[in-house]
């Protein structure tokens, strides 16, 4: 029997005791991280919220197996926030709809959820209405034409069926219970509520696909009206991330027990502890960056060098070789060498002594 099929759904309890230890921790540090940011400045603060979306949005999409290029994230996010950043590429229509997705979520917080609103970011998610190779019902609930909407995982033929949705028919009724419960005033905490309504849509499972993500994004929403404010400072997607094989247990577990979801709401303040404890390592980054640009303020960089400066220092994977910045500048590999060569010269790159064959360079900074 799922959660969905008890007698008192969606009724849920929990025991308030065993949670208000781990609220109290939330809130104090809620508080905290908000004092923090306003203490460094608009500029510096912007900059951490963009670091901060860039990363909840790559976070979100790789939970559900999903890739996106963290440059075009990251300019696709600055174009929308009005922010000058040192350089800005081309994204594509998948990325341009998730960030757009995200703002909404994010800068429009205190305005009612709806269900038509629900379908512009379902639709935002897949802008060419497939998933992958397979076309998706986009914009609309899920009508279950080709059968009942399952989680499996195995081998076809030897699949395990993990949880299975309502039926189509019943999600009307079910999503108007939850977007009155989402808007009202329910007396329950803000940061308890963000955990209920996470638990709540995923197994209502309104939508062909994108359930997930949407989930995620109406936690950020809720999390951010309990504290009141428009810009993000942690990811609860990247600790999510960091604790899938968790996440989906859990998950699991919740939607097959009763309609006692303390242990559900145990783990959820526990990984949103886990989250903004991290905030710091995005504040350190966005400080470290800040320190860099001012040190080195009155020497001249080319565009490439500044192009490949900001990617090192914000999120560049693997090792930089003449080859790899010739690739992403677009430029020879002798230019690449001499751009190279003029940095290790300022002191700025050095060679790596680990590089193996090729030889490959990291920032040198203290």
């Amino acid at each position: 029997m799922f959660i969905y099929q008890r007698k008192n759904w969606p009724n849920f309890v929990w025991n308030t005791e065993s949670l208000i230890s781990l609220l109290g921790k939330v809130h104090t540090l809620q508080g905290k991280i908000v004092g923090q940011m306003e203490a460094i400045g608009f500029e510096l603060r912007s900059e951490a919220e963009l670091s901060t979306l860039t990363l909840d949005i790559l976070k979100t999409s790789e939970i559900e197996g999903e890739f996106l290029n963290p440059q075009q994230v990251r300019s696709s996010l600055a174009k929308r926030l009005g922010m000058d950043i040192p350089y800005i590429i081309h994204s594509e229509r998948d990325v341009d709809g998730v960030v757009e997705m995200m703002l909404d979520v994010l800068k429009k917080y205190d305005e009612p959820l709806t269900s038509d609103r629900l379908f512009d970011w379902q639709a935002s998610l897949f802008p060419s209405g497939r998933s992958g190779m397979y076309k998706i019902n986009v914009g609309r609930w899920r009508d279950d034409s080709s059968g009942p909407m399952q989680v499996v995982s195995g081998v076809l033929g030897n699949e395990t069926v993990h949880f299975q949705a309502p039926p189509a028919g019943a999600i009307g009724d079910e999503m108007k219970k939850f977007l009155i419960w989402f808007n009202g005033e329910n007396q329950i905490d803000s940061v308890l509520k963000a955990g209920i309504a996470h638990l709540w849509f995923v197994t209502v499972h309104p939508f062909e696909d994108g359930n997930g993500r949407i989930a995620r994004a109406l936690t950020d929403m809720l999390l951010a009206r309990a504290g009141n404010v428009r810009q993000r400072f942690y990811s609860m997607s990247t600790q999510i991330r960091k604790e899938r094989n968790n996440y989906y247990t859990i998950l699991e577990n919740s939607q097959k027990g009763e309609l006692d979801i303390t242990l559900w709401l145990e783990w959820f303040l526990t990984c949103l502890l886990n989250a903004l404890k991290s905030a710091d390592e995005i504040l350190n980054k966005v400080m470290s960056k800040h320190r860099f640009w001012n040190r080195y303020s009155k020497d001249l960089f080319n565009k490439r060098q500044i192009k490949m400066l900001e990617i090192l220092l914000e999120s560049f994977f693997g090792k930089l070789t003449t080859s790899k910045w010739a690739k992403i500048t677009k430029c020879s590999p002798d230019t690449a060498l001499r751009d190279i060569q003029d940095l290790v010269g300022k002191d700025i790159l050095e060679k790596d002594n680990a590089g193996g064959r090729s030889t490959n360079y990291i920032l040198s900074l203290d």
